[in-house]
């Protein structure tokens, strides 16, 4: 059974500056659950998987049927309440009506504290997130290292529960299919084992993708990793210049002047594109670049494909002051060729320190998911063994979230800090300070030792 576990941490690749406080991972134990408690899970995913298209989030039934147990010995367990009790239009609202909604509503927020004294919960709802960390696991050759049998069951049933009714995914849970979250999607389950072989789901899944145009299609993010994997061409990409980051920084088209985000998930782009790399080439690979085209992978005209983008996918519509088209066929070849491409390794070498200084101040979290994955390419492109790739494996349980639904991946490790700092004030809000002075005084203990502090030594 699938337990969550808050504030833990322990091995030779994980390193924390606050003892892992917040930190989650969910862990399976085959031997632990009642069977009433197993029932009630499958209940859940039941329920889940056959409402999923009234509904599509979840609401952490799982981390709350186990918080149910661990706390129902808490301070306000037995407290006695009045009965809820619905008003109706013309019934007045007294003030012991509202504070006994209020005690209601804190008792439940307290019940779902964890020990260190923040708020774990879900954070996803994209779906291209779990395929980018598949994706790295998949061309580091690690997924088996990480993916348990159990994880992968829980990842196909998230997937196919958000599968929409037209056979694609969509780039976020709530909207409609994409070619870029129903590629990423239909690949993340060819890896897991998945096969077109009396598998429905999948084999609608594949005709969305070439009923729309085929993968040429993807938009950019979709073709990079494509590229990464080797199931599309360098080529069909438009620029991503390593060079850049050496111009000097008053200009304004450093990337340093970039939003950060932007700056950081591009930045391990940059180097992947400079390096031209690709993983490696397995049947499987060999399979997906039949299944995801609409001709023949040989014949595709990798130029032509460059600036194509699907319908469903596009945001921005192209313009004629965009000149990525000419700067690859002017200015790639000659940045790719002797003598000019000794200055692609001095910015490659300068990107790599970039990625490492962010992986080292983020413990190899990185600024979000998205970037934490390339990074983790970028670590093992350079050296499969190093630390830093090790380290990278170790931090991929933090992303991983179990919910009624499936495991996802979050856009970030957590937001335990933001919920927190919210449901203090919430509760500060109230006039009951003074009957949930425990659950703030963990709240308060928790913000303070997860604060950033910097130390001026003065001599």
């Amino acid at each position: 059974m699938w337990r969550l576990k808050v504030g833990e941490g322990s091995g030779p690749w994980l390193r924390s500056t606050n003892g892992f406080l917040g930190r989650t991972a969910w862990e399976f134990d085959a031997g632990t659950g009642t069977p009433e408690e197993r029932a009630e899970v499958e209940r859940v995913w039941r329920e889940f998987a056959d409402g999923r298209f009234r509904r599509r989030e979840s609401a952490d039934l799982l981390m709350r049927l186990q918080y149910a147990k661990q706390n129902n010995q808490g301070k306000h367990h037995h407290r006695r309440l009045p009965p809820v009790k619905k008003l109706e239009e013309k019934d007045k609202v007294t003030e012991e009506i509202v504070l006994a909604s209020l005690r209601r509503a804190l008792d439940q927020f307290s019940s779902l504290q964890s020990d260190d004294g923040c708020w774990p919960g879900d954070f996803s709802g994209i779906m291209f997130i779990m395929p980018g960390l598949l994706f790295a696991l998949y061309v580091t050759r690690s997924l088996d290292a990480v993916v348990t049998p159990e994880h992968r069951r829980e990842i196909c049933r998230y997937i196919y529960n958000h599968q929409n009714g037209d056979g694609g995914w969509g780039t976020l849970i709530l909207g409609s299919s994409s070619m870029f979250g129903t590629c990423s999607n239909y690949i993340t389950l060819r890896f897991l084992g998945e096969e077109l072989d009396a598998n429905v789901a999948l084999t609608q899944g594949r005709g969305w993708i070439l009923s729309h145009g085929g993968a040429t299609l993807v938009p950019q993010w979709g073709k990079i990793w494509l590229s990464i994997l080797g199931v599309y061409d360098w080529s069909g990409n438009n620029p991503i210049f390593p060079e850049l980051w050496l111009v000097p920084q008053f200009l304004p088209f450093h990337p340093g002047k970039f939003w950060c985000l932007c700056r950081m998930v591009y930045l391990p782009m940059a180097y992947l594109y400079g390096k031209k790399f690709v993983g490696p080439i397995t049947p499987t690979i060999l399979a997906l670049r039949e299944e995801i085209y609409d001709m023949p992978y040989h014949k595709i005209d990798w130029g032509q494909t460059r600036n194509t983008c699907a319908k469903e996918d596009l945001v921005c519509p192209r313009t004629m002051l965009q000149v990525w088209t000419s700067l690859y066929k002017c200015v790639e070849p000659v940045l790719s060729n002797w003598p000019i491409n000794k200055l692609r390794e001095k910015a490659l070498n300068n990107l790599m320190e970039h990625i490492h200084y962010e992986d080292d101040n983020t413990q190899y979290l990185c600024i979000c998911a998205v970037n934490k994955a390339l990074n983790m390419v970028c670590c093992w492109a350079e050296d499969p063994n190093s630390d830093a790739f090790k380290r990278h494996l170790a931090r991929i349980p933090d992303f991983l979230w179990l919910s009624e639904d499936g495991m996802k991946a979050q856009v970030y490790d957590g937001v335990q800090s933001w919920e927190t700092s919210f449901i203090i004030q919430a509760i500060c809000a109230t006039d009951l300070v003074s009957e949930y002075g425990q659950t703030l005084k963990r709240a308060n203990e928790f913000m303070k030792k997860s604060q950033v502090l910097c130390y001026l030594l003065i001599i």
